[in-house]
């Protein structure tokens, strides 16, 4: 019999100082604080295994920032650093960190920009009283070091019990119109739409402990959608899971921790692309553009903190339903963690397809003087062509790190890419576990990896510069999970 041992810990990493906010094709600088951000950490001991599932507030999560952080754990007793995992919210209202990028189409719109032609931010990033990148790479390492040490000491004699609800939060964010082709955001208010590329998935996922007393303690939620009404704002904010949090504190205490987890959602978002609610106050998408808005009885706005507001609600309503709802608590789960390698393929592009990239590429700016966001925006397509030709000459496969965890009867995988909702699907429909997390953008941020379908259908979040792997690397990564959880739940074991 395995015997769990279970501790939580959180930190805040809400910046002191004013912040460059990362995410969108514009430049922001926070104004204010509208909810905290937090790195919540939950430790799992049984048996001979273990596992520090950590998740922050955070637009991403580096795998070199992860392994830096892994080099301040090895003076913890009995801690493998390798059995820690680090996940993102995937807020767009968060810190901004250095760290090397996986995918640099931005990095090519500024080096092929002629002599004299100038870039104009919105407003400057690196302005007196605005942290840098290098300070709030400092701070979160410090915290999350602090949050994973505390939450190793905090282990105590605990039990677990699963928890499932469903909610409308992530609906796909992709219209397809009658020439194949698809567009992120795109206008469905139009003759030529047809539907919407995928479906979504409702289901919450949710895992609750309890101390040794038996009263609750935490719980992990995976919800697929990333945490972005705000992305658009000019303030810090935890988005819908701090209203989530602040729901569940009012109904259990001070002392409850959430750890929020996004499932598979790289073709989610959290508004309705049918019932299309425009924001009330301005926002400078240029991948947002409705030629004609009606007005619709539906959602709130869900660029609004209105609209995290009832998201919260819907979670937090669910969660409360679902710890309602348990029968049984147990402190005997077996726990067996593995984590992995895997090589998969750069998604790659041919010289006829760079050289007519660049050609593109230099007639849009000919004649240009000055070139802000919506320029970068317009030439994402072609600047992403030409980074991965220029970088595919060295490279041609992308390494990850997985983890697979097996805890009782549930499973939990990770992966460092916005997923897109079908390979998640096809991971929990086929999966021998009664239920299966899925954690992205977890140990690495690779960008988008889209369908085949997606891909055909062209346009931000699955053409070439939105990621690094296309559909051969996702079915491969779905293969590989599905056989690792099945090893871990075969009768054999």
């Amino acid at each position: 019999m395995s015997k769990l041992i279970i501790g939580w810990a959180e930190e805040s990493i809400t910046p002191d100082e004013k912040v460059s906010l990362v995410g969108q094709f514009y430049e922001r600088i926070s104004q204010y604080v509208e909810t905290p951000l937090t790195v919540t950490a939950l430790a799992i001991e049984s048996g001979n295994d273990h596992a520090v599932i950590v998740s922050g507030d955070l637009t991403s999560a580096s795998r070199n920032l992860l392994n830096e952080i892994r080099t301040h754990l090895t003076d913890v007793e009995g801690l493998d650093p390798m059995k820690v995992t680090l996940g993102a919210t995937h807020t767009h209202t968060s810190v901004s960190y250095t760290g090397r990028s996986d995918y640099r189409a931005f990095d090519v719109f500024k080096t092929r920009l002629p002599e004299g032609v100038e870039y104009k931010q919105v407003v400057n990033t690196t302005a007196e009283g605005v942290q840098t990148p290098d300070a709030g790479r400092a701070m979160l390492i410090e915290r999350t070091v602090k949050v994973i040490k505390a939450a190793w000491a905090n282990r105590k004699p605990g039990y677990i019990a699963n928890g499932f609800g469903r909610a409308a939060v992530g609906l796909n964010r992709r219209a397809c119109y009658d020439d194949g082709s698809a567009k992120m955001w795109g206008d469905t208010n139009n003759a030529c739409f047809t539907t919407l590329e995928a479906g979504t998935d409702t289901g919450i996922e949710m895992l609750f402990t309890y101390d040794e007393n038996k009263k609750i303690s935490g719980a992990m939620i995976n919800v697929s959608c990333p945490s972005q009404v705000l992305e658009h704002r000019s303030f810090v904010s935890s988005d819908y899971w701090g209203k989530v949090k602040a729901n569940l504190r009012k109904e259990l205490g001070e002392d409850f921790y959430v750890l929020g987890m996004c499932g598979a959602a790289g073709d989610l978002c959290p508004r309705d692309l049918i019932r299309w609610v425009e924001p009330t106050t301005p926002i400078l998408d240029p991948n947002i553009e409705r030629l004609t808005v009606l007005p619709r009885n539906a959602d709130p706005s869900m660029f609004e903190i209105e609209g995290a507001v009832k998201i919260g609600k819907r979670i937090s309503r669910e969660v409360m339903d679902a710890i309602e709802d348990v029968k049984e608590i147990y402190d005997d789960a077996e726990l067996v963690h593995k984590s992995f390698t895997m090589d998969l393929p750069y998604r790659r592009v041919t010289m006829g397809e760079y050289n007519e990239a660049k050609d593109r590429f230099d007639r849009y700016i000919a004649g240009k003087k000055t070139v802000n966001f919506a320029d970068k925006a317009n030439t994402l397509f072609e600047c992403g062509i030409m980074a991965r030709y220029l970088d595919q000459q060295n490279k041609d496969l992308v390494n990850i790190e997985v983890h697979v965890m097996k805890l009782g009867n549930i499973a939990i995988a990770t992966n460092p890419f916005e997923l897109f909702v079908d390979y998640g699907s096809q991971i929990r429909a086929r999966s021998k576990a009664n239920q299966t997390f899925l954690s992205q953008l977890t140990c690495g941020s690779y960008g988008y990896l889209p369908t085949e379908h997606a891909e055909n259908g062209g346009h931000y979040s699955a053409f070439v510069g939105s990621g690094t792997v296309g559909h051969a690397g996702g079915e491969m990564y779905v293969r590989k999970v599905l056989t690792v959880i099945d090893e871990l739940f075969s009768e054999e074991k």
